[in-house]
């Protein structure tokens, strides 16, 4: 099993808490293998909660031995990490654990150096206070979480869960990632990359547009075009990729190959086919344009993502 810590800090936040705990610490009896989580503190273990809420956690002097350490939280007024807290999370890095944060824990990852030559995502109420504090740091505005299989961080509230699942899935595929999503009645899967917010109310094409998309990716596989997607939003394909873009921050054919890829993988994952047959079932002309994409947006082969897949479960 893949050990988790959660670890609380000087601030609690109720929401990010809850979150780490309903991914990573909810028994899951459906999964053959899952994760064994324990929350703790290495400072004061009682926490003012809202609405005249207490919260108790155990507190240790040093981090258990874990392969995910989780950070729900930090105050972002705190300046100055404690000395425990600071080497016992670096100890932990060093190691070779891995570390994920939601909404004001980046501010954490970022005081020790975490973040340095890595994305950087925090709630966008933060954003200013976090990119005046470390102008080093390269933040993303239109980012939902970050992810690299070492370190990640996420904006507040759902992104949060985002981020949770897109662990989840790395480490155990998307038939667990789906089943965690369907619980908490959510999406499977949504991007990191898409902006926190919209400054402005959307028009009724954005609203159109955000259904049309909701259709294609119900709709996704062989045959799925852009220009089926545009003409069933009703608009010329140009009207189509100009609002798609400004929208989603991406073009239509890159989420159109990601929709591809996501099939893909998960048939790669979860069935013997061969690379030309999958290649079909995911919308790709051929074997040698799957691959094209897999290298370019995955930087591995299918083959070599299977191989690595499988190999992750059986020693998992």
């Amino acid at each position: 099993m893949i050990k988790v810590t959660i670890l609380l800090c000087e601030q609690l936040s109720l929401f990010e808490l809850g979150c780490a705990t309903e991914l990573f610490a909810l028994p899951r009896p459906e999964f053959s293998d899952w994760y064994t989580t324990q929350t703790v503190t290495l400072g004061s273990n009682n926490f003012a909660g809202l609405g005249n809420t207490q919260f108790q956690c155990p507190r240790v002097t040093t981090l258990p031995d874990t392969d995910l350490l989780v950070i729900p939280s930090f105050p972002v007024t705190q300046s100055t990490v404690s000395q425990e807290l600071a080497s016992e999370v670096l100890r932990h890095y060093h190691n070779g654990g891995r570390i994920i944060s939601f909404c004001s824990g980046a501010f954490l990852l970022a005081a020790l150096g975490l973040l340095n030559q890595r994305t950087a995502i925090t709630h966008w109420r933060y954003a200013e206070q976090f990119k005046a504090r470390f102008p080093h740091v390269s933040y993303r505005d239109d980012n939902l979480y970050w992810y690299d299989g070492k370190i990640g961080c996420s904006a507040g509230s759902a992104a949060a869960i985002d981020l949770g699942i897109a662990v989840i899935r790395e480490d155990f595929g998307y038939e667990y990632a789906n089943t965690v999503a369907r619980r908490m009645v959510l999406p499977a899967h949504r991007d990191g990359g898409q902006s926190q917010f919209v400054q402005r109310p959307l028009g009724q094409k954005s609203s159109a547009l955000s259904q049309v998309m909701d259709w294609a990716v119900k709709n996704a596989g062989p045959g799925l075009t852009i220009d089926q997607i545009a003409s069933k939003a009703n608009m010329t394909r140009r009207t189509f990729d100009r609002q798609f873009i400004r929208q989603f921050k991406i073009t239509p054919h890159q989420w159109l190959c990601e929709r591809k890829l996501e099939i893909a993988r998960q048939l790669l994952e979860t069935t013997s086919l061969p690379i030309e047959q999958i290649a079909g079932r995911a919308g790709f002309d051929n074997a040698v344009t799957l691959r094209h994409n897999f290298k370019k947006f995955l930087s591995i082969s299918p083959s070599r993502y299977r191989q690595t897949f499988q190999q992750c479960q059986d020693t998992g």
